[in-house]
């Protein structure tokens, strides 16, 4: 899986941040969790703060409603993951105080959720006779009559922090150590100021999470589109707003609804089924970024033989779980998964053969799909069988100008 890369840099670095500090301060031995076992979700604006407004209703509104709503799903059929709230109620919190609630509860994802809006479209409806005075004459000057119309910008985004915000990740990751190295003590704090070696795990721990938190990003968009919404991409971005995904010292993403400056956006973003159908999104998301994490602990902890623990010389030891063959029986891991990029979504048809994929090797296949009752175009590239053979397809068709590519499952 192109992914996989992602959970060999997170999963690593958890478990040398982890021993490093252990070797220095605790010989005894420490069970190893499940990689997501807290998930904060954060209702952008409230209280005081609006956020951005429509016709009828705020950003405020209708993020705490789909906020509630995903926490829901996730209660009910993750019974295993705590869920964490920077609000329940219409309440105003500094953005500092919401990434502490998240640092403080040691989160494992941090989701971010707002709407996005945009200002009114200007036209020239009419013209207007208007005198101006020239020396000793008057002549007529016409003058342009304007009405403002509610902006058409409509679909979904979902940002990651920008790689200009390294160094206030790196810093939040330092300032909340006792996450990544469940250590407290004095001598831990004393390793975090000048400590090459932990400087190396940290930042690398930092790039992992960008990936981590890119991968859910694209993860979140694809499900969108599933649906009919209208994808704009997974990106980064450094603006304002922005600051408590640098400040998380975990996998974090900032999810924009839709456009509430859209009167049938706001519309959509308002009914109890538009607020559904998007928290059932991104749970999916979530569930299938949860679910190719533990795929992927469980396949690197998989082999022939398992081994003992002996509690004489502290040495641990994994009971090692056989992976499944395709029959689901015990043997080999499963090697049936296909990956694809997804290149773009257009209402133009292009032919197998045309010129926009004349550099892509391979087959492109084309699906036909239907967004806001409007027929389109998906193409998709190739059937990748391993995270190296996606993860290359992907660089290439991004250099090629599909900025938008991403890799899904086929």
């Amino acid at each position: 899986m192109r992914w996989n890369r992602f959970w060999i840099l997170g999963l690593g670095t958890l478990f040398t941040c982890t021993f490093f500090i252990q070797a220095k301060n605790d010989p005894v031995p420490t069970k190893q969790d499940k990689p997501i076992r807290t998930i904060v979700i954060d209702a952008g604006h409230g209280g005081t703060d609006p956020g951005a407004k429509g016709s009828y209703s705020t950003e405020k509104q209708v993020t705490l409603e789909v906020a509630l709503k995903l926490g829901k799903i996730l209660e009910e059929n993750m019974p295993d993951v705590k869920v964490v709230y920077t609000r329940k109620s219409d309440r105003f919190d500094d953005p500092r105080v919401k990434a502490q609630i998240a640092n403080d509860n040691k989160g494992e994802l941090f989701v971010s959720i707002h709407c996005n809006s945009t200002g009114k479209i200007r036209k020239v409806v009419d013209y207007k006779t208007v005198y101006r005075k020239k020396g000793r004459k008057k002549i007529a000057v016409k003058q342009p009559v304007y009405a403002y119309y509610p902006s058409n910008a409509k679909g979904t985004e979902t940002y990651i922090w920008a790689t200009s915000k390294n160094n206030a990740k790196m810093e939040s990751l330092k300032q909340n150590s006792v996450i990544v190295l469940d250590d407290n003590s004095e001598e831990s704090k004393q390793l975090l100021g000048d400590d090459p070696e932990t400087f190396i795990l940290l930042n690398t721990l930092r790039n992992s999470y960008f990936d981590q938190s890119l991968r859910l990003s694209t993860l979140i968009e694809d499900e969108f589109t599933r649906v009919g919404r209208i994808s704009r991409g997974a990106r980064q971005r450094n603006e304002k707003g922005i600051w408590v995904l640098s400040a998380t010292a975990m996998p974090s993403v900032l999810v924009e609804l839709g456009f509430i400056s859209n009167p049938e956006e706001e519309d959509y973003l308002n009914s109890s089924n538009g607020q559904q159908e998007l928290a059932n999104c991104i749970y999916k998301a979530i569930k299938r970024y949860r679910d190719e994490l533990d795929r992927f602990t469980n396949n690197r902890n998989s082999q022939p033989a398992t081994t003992s623990t002996s509690s004489k010389n502290n040495n641990t030891h994994a009971f090692l779980k056989p992976g499944k063959t395709s029959n689901g029986k015990p043997g080999t891991p499963q090697q049936e998964d296909r990956y694809c990029v997804q290149l773009l979504i257009t209402d133009k048809f292009y032919k197998p053969g045309a010129s926009i994929f004349r550099k892509l090797h391979g087959d492109i296949n084309r699906q036909q799909i239907v967004m806001n009752k409007k027929k389109l175009n998906k193409y998709m590239w190739g059937r990748f069988k391993t995270d190296q053979q996606a993860s290359g397809a992907l660089r290439k068709a991004r250099k090629l100008g599909f900025k938008d590519a991403f890799v899904t499952s086929c």
